[in-house]
Parts: C-alpha cells; sequence; structure tokens
C-alpha cells in the first residue's frame, strides 16, 4: 500500500496561528492530502514558569502552549524536536514542553527525560501502516545530550545528540609552529598540558588548543561522526526498520563546510548516508534556515536541507536578562529592542537574507518499500514584509516557485541530481 508524505523543515513559531488566513488553509489543505506529515519543532513551549538557561541557541526560542494546538490543527502529525534551542529554557523548560506536546497528543521524538527516552523512534499509526521517526541535533552544547538511566541515578532530561569530530590538516612544519607559539609563548594550552602531565588526558595526535585539533596532512578540515552515538542511532533504526512501514530521520545541523553555508559538512552527509544503509526511507535535514541540494542515495532522498517553515524568531513574547545585555539595553527594554538592535533596525543579519524566507516542501511516496515519486513544493515566508507577517509560511506563486526550484537545481547538481520544473513544482524522477 502506498504512503503518501510531506515534510517541512524548521517550525520556529511564536505566535498564534490566524485560522481563517487563506494562505494557512491552503496550506492545510496540502497538509491534508498526506498520510504523514512531518515538521521540525524549533521550540519551546511554556508560561514563563521556567527559568532561562544561561546561553541559548541565538534567541531563548518559547511560545505559549496553544501553538502546539496551531501546528496540530495545520495537519502536522510527526514533530522532530531535537534542536539547538530544546534547553534555551533549561532541564525544566524542555520537560515542561515535553508535557504540553504530551498533553496535545503529538507523536514527537528526539528530546526525553533522559537519553532512552530521548534516543527512542516514535510511530505515526495510519489506515495504511505504521511511520517511525527518529529525531537528532548536532548543533549543540555538550550538556544538552540527554543522559542516561542508571539503576541508582535518573538519567538527564535532553536531547538525542549526534557528536562530530573536526580534524584540521596542516603541513607538519606549521604544526610545529602553532606548537612554539602557543605552548613556547603563551599559557593558552596551559590547562590541556597540566591535564595530559597529571594522567588525566591522552595526549593528542598532532596538535590541539583545547578541543580544536591539528594533525599533519592535506590542509583542509575533514569532519567526522562520533562513533559512539552513532551506535545508539543505528540500534534505534534497526528498531523503527522492524517495528514500522516506513522509518523517517530528522537531523537537525548548522554546520556547514568551509565558508558556504549551503554545503553540508562532511559528517552530515556521512550520517545520511549511514541512516540509508541501515533502513531509512528519507533523510530531512534542517537547521541552516537555507536550503541545501537533494541528494539520491539508493534511490531514497537526502534532503540536506530543508529550509524553514515558520521562521518568527523575532516576534518572542520575552527574552531574559542575558539578551539584552550584549546590546548595552537595561531592565527597561523591550524583546524589540533588542530585536531592532541585534539587526541594526532592519539591516543586517537574518532579516535581510532572502534565502531565509524561501524553502521547499517535498512530497513523496513510499510504495513496497521503495519512495516511488517526490515532488518538490516551493514556498515563501514573507521576506520584507513587517514584523507580524515576515516568517509566515505560503504556498509560492509560480514566479516564485520556479526561481526557488531554480535555486535548489543547482545546489542538487553537486549530487548529480536532476530536478524537473514545471508550473512552479519541481520533480526528480526515481528510478
Amino acid at each position: 500500500m502506498a504512503f503518501s508524505l510531506i515534510a517541512t523543515g524548521d517550525a520556529l513559531l511564536t505566535q498564534r496561528m490566524a485560522r481563517n488566513d487563506p494562505d494557512l488553509l491552503a496550506l492545510k489543505a496540502v497538509f491534508e492530502a498526506h498520510d504523514a506529515r512531518f515538521t521540525n519543532f524549533e521550540l519551546t513551549v511554556h508560561d514563563f514558569e521556567v527559568s532561562p538557561s544561561a546561553v541559548s541557541g541565538g534567541t531563548w526560542v518559547v511560545a505559549r502552549p496553544a501553538v502546539v494546538q496551531d501546528l496540530n490543527w495545520l495537519g502536522c502529525n510527526l514533530y522532530g524536536c531535537a534542536t539547538n534551542h530544546s534547553l534555551d529554557w533549561g532541564h525544566d523548560g524542555l520537560q515542561t514542553t515535553l508535557r504540553h506536546l504530551e498533553e496535545a497528543g503529538c507523536i514527537h521524538a528526539g528530546i526525553g527525560r533522559n537519553l532512552a527516552e530521548a534516543a527512542q523512534p516514535c510511530y505515526l499509526e495510519t489506515p495504511k501502516g505504521r511511520v517511525a521517526l527518529i529525531s537528532v541535533c548536532s548543533t549543540a552544547k555538550d550538556w544538552h545530550i540527554a543522559g542516561e538511566q542508571r539503576p541508582d541515578v535518573r538519567g538527564r532530561p535532553g536531547i538525542n545528540m549526534l557528536r562530530f569530530n573536526a580534524v584540521h590538516y596542516v603541513p607538519e612544519e606549521d604544526i610545529e609552529t602553532l606548537r612554539a607559539i602557543v605552548d613556547g609563548k603563551t599559557y593558552a594550552n596551559a590547562r590541556q598540558r597540566v591535564r595530559e602531565q597529571g594522567g588525566y588526558a591522552e595526549p593528542a595526535k598532532g596538535f590541539a588548543i583545547g578541543s580544536v585539533r591539528f594533525d599533519a596532512g592535506d590542509a583542509g578540515t575533514v569532519t567526522s561522526c562520533n562513533s559512539k552515538d552513532t551506535a545508539r542511532i543505528v540500534k534505534s533504526l534497526h528498531e523503527a526498520t522492524r517495528q514500522a512501514d516506513v522509518v523517517l530521520v530528522s537531523h537537525h545541523v548548522h554546520e556547514f563546510n568551509g565558508l558556504d553555508k549551503t554545503v553540508p559538512p562532511d559528517f552530515a552527509r556521512e550520517f545520511a548516508h549511514l541512516c540509508i544503509d541501515n533502513g531509512a526511507h528519507a533523510y530531512l535535514g534542517h537547521g541552516a534556515h537555507i536550503l541545501r541540494g537533494v541528494e539520491l542515495y539508493k534511490n531514497r532522498p537526502v534532503f540536506h536541507g530543508l529550509g524553514d517553515f515558520f521562521f518568527k524568531n523575532d516576534s518572542v513574547e520575552r527574552q531574559p536578562a542575558d539578551f539584552y545585555a550584549p546590546y548595552g539595553l537595561g531592565p527597561d527594554s523591550t524583546p524589540t529592542d533588542a530585536f531592532d538592535a541585534r539587526s541594526g533596525n532592519g539591516t543586517r543579519g537574518f532579516v535581510v537574507d532572502k534565502r531565509i524566507f524561501e524553502a521547499v516542501m517535498p512530497s513523496f511516496t513510499v510504495e513496497d518499500d521503495a519512495v516511488v515519486s517526490l515532488e518538490l513544493i516551493p514556498i515563501t515566508l514573507g521576506f520584507g514584509l513587517k514584523r507580524s507577517r515576515r516568517g509566515m509560511p505560503k504556498l509560492a506563486s509560480v514566479e516564485d516557485g520556479t526561481r526557488i526550484l531554480g535555486d535548489l537545481q543547482n545546489l542538487s547538481a553537486a549530487f548529480g541530481t536532476v530536478i524537473e520544473i514545471e508550473n512552479g513544482r519541481g520533480r526528480i524522477k526515481m528510478a
């Protein structure tokens, strides 16, 4: 039996929806034509009864709990929740978010009260069978990872995290130059050296400055997946493939290759292939807030970057004191004062980058364990509009859709993917 699925990128929604909005009603109709409707839930939800963390994913993202009901109304029925904002409001904020998702009946993955909960697949039951989702995040602080439960100690709330290793390769003589400068002329590495001398840390291969590792070789930077994390995720995939008819993996990753944000890092592509190799029908990448190319791997789609779905990060109702401090703003300032200061009154940052406000929603069909069709539906999010309307999605016009898909064509060409464009929609032929 054929499953129809649709997916979006990041739903960073911080205010209620107008349910009589014709643009949202048109999106709702598209969503409800599919069996499974995925979105990446880049939110915490609470009523400010919790304390903020000392640091955030950029903005301390939060919405009132009712926005969960709005997303359900729109048609979302499968939520990836592991993001760099999951712990913006601490462990209490994460657990409060979990409670509201559960009370709203949301099928969600990627966060939990301990590592077992965060890592486990979630399952959506449909008349045509079961869809599994595993949600993973790589862009986060080291304390964001959920902790394992022990017989004598409770687990730690957090996210299902895929960490990665980075090695910066330079010629051997440059390694020695680095060593001579850092160890010979400064105390920048004193803590690490004392730890090594005391036997508390293994000496790094090559040379390390804190967690930044250099080694001799052809110049460049190589990233790779953390093997402990991939082992855990592969175990979840093997569980999901035995339980479900369709398996999806959601990966929130801001990192990029070199200086080009449109190019996924090495470890993300490695992970995407690992997921397909272990039974996933599609890899859903997001987090960079812009489109990245589409790849077909073993005739299954790898969406390296779906862009945004909602992007209301400058409409958050309240922000902690830590958000105001970098702009010299005190307790009498409002969130809008800080958002305007951050953007230079709308002259820099996300607000002037049109790519942030254009995205695609892949619509695909799985039948007899194969992805048999793939359509790309472009959306726009109100670039250039006032703050009240900016960041809200609508189906793109034929003109805008053709242009957006043309950009995606170029990004996907690096992976050998051919996108056909007709009447503002894209199609990728499946073998």
